[in-house]
């Protein structure tokens, strides 16, 4: 029986840095009654709260919920109130060289865009995040850039070398995330694992990059069933089978 369901954001359950559409707000406050629900995502703490959190209803059972952001760098659980459990933060040194040979590494591909909205790169702490076409890059504008991965393929391939005690991962649209070398989704699962008593057996895994270089893949490491989606209408429809599956089993 599969207790625990854990979700990408971005791809998977919202379209990337928008909210959970109402229709899938309420698949995830079903879910709730059903197993529990984890969240592991490359964005940082706000982007959940105005992604997710401030989209969900008053009967939510946040208690079943679990928020780990920054690709599983960090850990949040409700009690009451949200509580960080964890912070994987990375040193003053460890910061500088990442963003010395971020910068080299997408010189060096040769991409400038046409336009870039906002800042490219985010420090959130646990998590550098590169954005080709800046933070606040419009969807359509992000979907046409990369759909295939192979501009940001060259730039992580780069990082690779030049950066080969940390962890270089592709995301979202647009976006590379750095960590901690084995701070990443598996680091995240485990840690569910860990806090809430749940196997990996009775785990599934949803998200839309569980290809190789993808920021969902490390998830795979762990053995944990691993469900692959396109986009938010077939994540939805996997929600609705798992929640059928779960109250047709006996109590």
């Amino acid at each position: 029986m599969k207790k625990l369901i854990s979700f990408d954001l971005d791809g998977t359950l919202a379209e990337s840095k928008s909210a959970i559409d109402p229709e899938m707000a309420m698949l995830l406050v079903d879910l709730l009654q059903v197993a529990q629900v984890a969240i592991i995502s490359g964005g940082d703490w706000p982007q959940f709260e105005k992604q997710v959190l401030s989209k969900l209803p008053a009967t939510a059972n946040l208690s079943h919920l679990s928020i780990l952001p920054t690709c599983g760098t960090k850990y949040y659980h409700y009690a009451r109130d949200w509580k960080l459990l964890y912070a994987e933060n990375f040193t003053a040194e460890e910061k500088q060289k990442i963003l010395l040979n971020l910068q080299q590494a997408v010189t060096l591909s040769g991409f400038s865009p046409a336009k870039i909205w906002g800042e490219q790169t985010e420090d959130r702490g646990s998590q550098i995040t590169f954005s080709a076409l800046g933070q606040q890059a419009p969807l359509e504008a992000k979907k046409g850039w990369d759909p295939d991965f192979s501009k940001r393929k060259i730039i992580k391939a780069q990082l690779d070398l030049s950066l080969p005690e940390f962890s270089i991962q592709m995301g979202g649209s647009t976006s590379i995330d750095i960590t901690k070398p084995g701070i990443d989704k598996a680091y995240g699962i485990h840690k569910l694992e860990e806090t809430l008593k749940i196997t990996i057996a009775e785990m599934i895994f949803v998200g839309d990059a569980l290809f190789e270089g993808g920021n969902d893949q490390p998830a795979r490491k762990t053995g944990v069933v691993c469900i692959s989606v396109k986009d938010p209408q077939e994540t939805k429809k996997v929600i609705e089978t798992i929640i059928t599956c779960l109250n047709g089993l006996p109590n």
